[in-house]
């Protein structure tokens, strides 16, 4: 199905039954016939455009609840939940998603709502992180009208490559009468900024480096100039928590902040012509590692798209702090565990360096299979090497090409590193790494001959 075939019979039918109409009245309403109606409700065939001026003429219809699969972030969105560990025995793909979507996409709202809301019988409420993060994703982490702000701004503040700290400790000085102050660490022991209206100040510490020192003064911006803009997006999202609102809150001020530092036009010739160096990109925008993969996650701007990576960061025990899928389609970050295998872990002991691995997912049904990583360990905020993460990207192995980082890597899927989505949802057979039998497999344990995992099982078609 292309972008262009519009595919809402579902949302047909409800209209007509509203309606209190038969397939032959709406047909003739329409000047269609009604078999043609018939397959358009069975998604056989597209709405056509000159149909769909029809109903929103005839019916005074709202077009955007024709793709009221948007709101759950399409097949992505709902391959993204189906991918959870609970159904890994399932073994749904890509194609079942899709058709369940297109052939009854309220009842795969309503899922997506139990699924995220959690369900009565086991009483688990997803909490706020979850919840807000669902939301981003259901954006796909692009919000078009903050990344033009941003742009506008930036073109304002004459940012290219000049000191952007200047520029914007300038910004805050002359539109908002605050100036910039940087603080010793026994005076801010236990923060990296703080808003001082009374003295007119933003504090920030002295530990911060120089890209987080511009991305707080960028977020200070953000908070006093976008305030309606970002209060709308929240108002207009499905977030019930109030926790969940401020987390998506906090990540909108953020990406404006981002945005202002590396604006869209300009990072992303910067990538094309770089070919996405990492390096590259970080010294040209004065940017961190870690802002600089954010950043590579929200280039989805129409007619002017970047490739679509995804991005998380983990610890040493393998959990995800973040997690943005972006438009990549991914499903390996849907797992509460991850695969030693994945260079994630072995980043840990190789600080500071750019690690690379072309991996293939067993497990991750609902979405593409080959990926190119990389890694890097980046220190957390504040004092240097208080806390330590692995930041992840990765996009499709077949986009990875003409990336800087791949030169050299061999990129065939046959040669790649087959790794899972933690223990409890790989099926592969007879690796060394696992800590215990997937979920849903039947333990095969011999008594004759012992294997080199201690647990055999048989596959789920055996």
């Amino acid at each position: 199905m292309t972008d262009a075939a519009l595919f809402a019979g579902p949302a047909l039918r409800r209209l007509r039954k509203r309606e209190g109409m038969t397939q032959a009245s709406m047909a003739a309403a329409l000047g269609i016939s009604p078999s043609y109606l018939n397959l358009i409700e069975r998604n056989q065939r597209p709405l056509s455009a000159r149909v769909l001026v029809q109903v929103i003429e005839r019916f005074d219809f709202d077009p955007r609840s024709l793709r009221e699969d948007e709101s759950i972030g399409g097949v992505d969105g709902l391959a993204r939940r189906l991918a959870d560990e609970r159904f890994a025995d399932l073994g749904i793909d890509r194609d079942e998603v899709g058709e369940f979507l297109a052939a009854a996409p309220q009842a795969a709202a309503a899922f997506s709502r139990l699924f995220d809301r959690g369900t009565p019988e086991h009483g688990k409420v997803e909490d706020a992180l979850v919840e807000s993060r669902r939301e981003i994703e259901r954006w796909r982490n692009h919000f078009a009208d903050l990344d033009h702000a941003a742009e506008e701004l930036a073109d304002e503040m004459r940012l290219s490559r000049s000191d952007i700290g200047a520029a914007l400790t300038e910004r805050l000085r002359e539109k908002h009468q605050l100036s910039v102050r940087i603080l010793p660490l026994d005076v801010m022991p236990g923060a990296i900024r703080r808003l001082d209206l009374h003295a007119r100040q933003l504090q920030l510490s002295e530990m911060l480096r120089p890209s987080s020192r511009n991305f707080q003064i960028a977020l200070q911006i953000a908070q006093l100039e976008q305030r309606q803009a970002i209060d709308q997006l929240v108002a207009g999202s499905q977030l019930n928590d109030a926790g969940a609102r401020q987390l998506f809150e906090r990540h909108l001020t953020g990406y404006f902040a981002a945005a202002v530092m590396m604006p869209y036009g300009r990072f992303l010739r910067a990538c094309d012509q770089t070919g996405y160096d990492l390096a590259v990109l970080q010294r040209r925008f004065g940017a961190s590692f870690e802002q600089v993969a954010h950043r590579l996650t929200t280039l989805q701007r129409v007619g002017q798209r970047g490739l679509p990576f995804f991005m998380a960061r983990i610890d040493r025990a393998g959990q995800f702090s973040k997690r943005f899928s972006g438009a990549s389609s991914t499903t390996i970050l849907e797992s509460d565990a991850s695969c030693p295998l994945w260079i994630a872990h072995g980043a840990f002991e190789r600080r500071g360096e750019l690690c690379v691995q072309s991996i293939t997912v067993n497990g991750a049904d609902a979405g593409p299979k080959h990926w190119f990583t990389m890694a890097r360990t980046v220190a957390g905020s504040g004092a240097s090497g208080d806390a330590n993460f692995v930041i992840l990207l990765g996009v499709e192995a077949g986009l990875a090409g003409n990336l800087a980082a791949a030169r050299g890597v061999a990129l065939e899927g046959a040669r790649a590193q087959e790794i899972g989505m933690g223990c409890a949802r790989c099926f592969r057979q007879g690796c060394r790494q696992r800590s215990f039998p997937p979920r849903g497999a039947s333990l095969h344990l011999d008594r004759i001959m012992r294997g080199i995992t201690p647990f055999e099982f048989k596959p789920l078609d055996g």
